[in-house]
């Protein structure tokens, strides 16, 4: 597939997507960035708000998953039992095998499945090498400055994004 830098679609934060939104863009299988798009570094749980925004994709039919390249003992089960939804951890995203494999066996296709993530060198590149819709959304919390210089390096490619959401759609 595509190794474009390019996100598909744009958001300030993940809860600003709407259920509709994907149900409209016939997504079937949400993946999920944990750090700093689910969740800041130093959030040990998911915001009520985030659990809400969860509850709410789930009752449209649309099964999440978090795919993280996290290593971290217990971070990403926490958040994932806490949202009731599957995991995987150490996902190696730019490489799309994970996340190719993640959709194969949750029995969806590519064209049904997104992956949101705060970064384009890691989560967008990901997703549109497993030819999955790909959605970024601007990181949680910028801890330090590696993290702002990065996000910095990437605006380009954020601003080159066709479809630019800046608020919540419905």
């Amino acid at each position: 597939m595509s190794f474009s830098p390019i996100p598909r679609y744009s958001f300030r934060k993940l809860t600003d997507i709407s259920p509709e939104f994907l149900v409209n863009l016939g997504v079937k299988f949400l993946m999920l960035d944990l750090d700093n798009t689910v969740a800041a570094y130093s959030e040990s749980a998911p915001s009520d708000s985030v659990a809400m925004w969860s509850a709410r994709v789930a009752e449209y039919g649309i099964v999440s998953y978090i795919v993280s390249n996290s290593v971290r003992v217990g971070r990403v089960e926490t958040f994932a039992q806490a949202l009731c939804i599957g995991y995987v951890k150490g996902a190696s995203k730019p490489s799309s095998k994970v996340v190719t494999r993640t959709i194969k066996e949750s029995g969806f296709e590519p064209g049904e499945s997104a992956l949101v993530g705060d970064q384009v060198y890691t989560d967008t590149i990901a997703a549109n090498r497993a030819g999955a819709i790909s959605i970024i959304v601007k990181p949680r919390r910028f801890t330090n400055p590696f993290l702002a210089l990065r996000y910095a390096l990437e605006a380009p490619f954020r601003a080159m994004c066709k479809n630019k959401i800046h608020k919540k759609q419905s």
